[in-house]
């Protein structure tokens, strides 16, 4: 702890950590049979850390942890809804998939869990950062391939309070989602598609407590859908520059969905209210950094920043709060 209070959870530090995986305590039920990807990584892998950015809070419908180790995410894929389920046992990874989707996201298994990432290219020069990359050498970072489903809450989550977020989120896909196929655990949903979020009414984005900016954001985006997802295919700087075509997509929201989609090692995040202090605290002992000063202070992992970046919000070396958390707006009650 560092100062009078513990930490607060924030949005970088919440998605810089990782998703707790229960170890495999609890004997596996009889699920609804599948079909079944196996794959065996080449070194060291972490579930919670590779899928922890995935989860946008605990009440999360698309996203959920079992007591017996598994990670269950759903997606809406090219080929339709899909439900994923992935277990690590002994070093090998084992994905089971229902639904329409289900070949695709089995086709994408090792891709989304690191297989093309390349975490021996990031050379260490600070002391916390090698012993945090040390310490958690399962760190890879996560591909899903598709671009929506991660523009979309990372719109969510512009100048809004991490609560906040996280229940826009929830209750929006909820409402206006589809249930998981399979046998998902209860309550799990899939993402509305395209043309579901673009038929959303006003009085529901209030309900759900966001804004017309916000909302206007995503119907734009929901419009050009499908060339949105074209970019899953292109190399993240092109990527972005494709994003923030959209009126309301500036460079915060592209780098939080490429980091996603497409496991881009560079896209650090600039315009984030707690980051640049984060970083300038672990890194220079400057609690009151700025994007310039980040940037600066990430110069030498140039290809390698976002890593960086989140090596540095593992290393659990954050500024101790000085002042109480922002409260949530509640703009529905209005």
């Amino acid at each position: 702890m560092a100062g009078r209070f513990a930490p607060r959870p924030t949005r970088a530090t919440v998605r810089g950590g990782e998703t707790v995986v229960p170890s495999a305590a609890v004997p596996r039920q009889a699920l609804a049979p599948g079909r079944v990807r196996v794959w065996v990584p080449d070194g060291p892998l972490d579930l919670g850390l590779v899928l922890g950015p995935l989860r946008r809070g605990p009440g999360d419908p698309t996203f959920r942890t079992m007591p017996d180790g598994s990670v269950w995410r759903t997606s809406r894929t090219p080929a339709g809804p899909g439900t994923l389920r992935v277990t690590a046992r002994g070093g090998e990874l084992r994905g089971e998939a229902w639904g329409p989707g289900a070949e695709w996201l089995l086709e994408q298994l090792p891709r989304m869990l690191g297989a093309e990432d390349e975490p021996t290219a990031f050379v260490p020069r600070h002391r916390l950062l090698a012993l945090t990359a040390h310490r958690r050498p399962g760190l890879r970072l996560v591909r899903t391939g598709l671009v929506l489903e991660s523009l979309i809450p990372s719109v969510l989550e512009q100048k809004v309070t991490t609560l906040e977020a996280y229940q826009a989120w929830r209750l929006l896909v909820r409402k206006f989602g589809e249930p998981a196929p399979g046998p998902a655990p209860g309550r799990m949903c899939v993402m509305p598609s395209a043309r579901t979020w673009a038929l959303i009414p006003s009085w529901e984005w209030h309900l759900a407590g966001v804004d017309n900016k916000r909302a206007s954001t995503i119907l734009r985006a929901v419009r050009v859908a499908a060339r949105l997802e074209e970019a899953a295919g292109m190399d993240p700087a092109a990527a972005r520059e494709r994003l923030e075509l959209i009126s309301g997509i500036g460079p915060w929201t592209s780098a939080e969905t490429v980091q996603r989609s497409h496991g881009a090692p560079d896209a650090v995040t600039v315009g984030d209210l707690h980051l640049p202090g984060i970083v300038g605290f672990a890194l220079g002992g400057d609690r009151y950094a700025d994007d310039a000063e980040m940037l600066r202070l990430l110069e030498p992992y140039a290809g390698q920043r976002h890593r960086a970046a989140r090596l540095v919000l593992l290393s659990g070396r954050v500024p101790g709060r000085r002042a109480p958390r922002m409260a949530p707006r509640g703009i529905e009650r209005l």
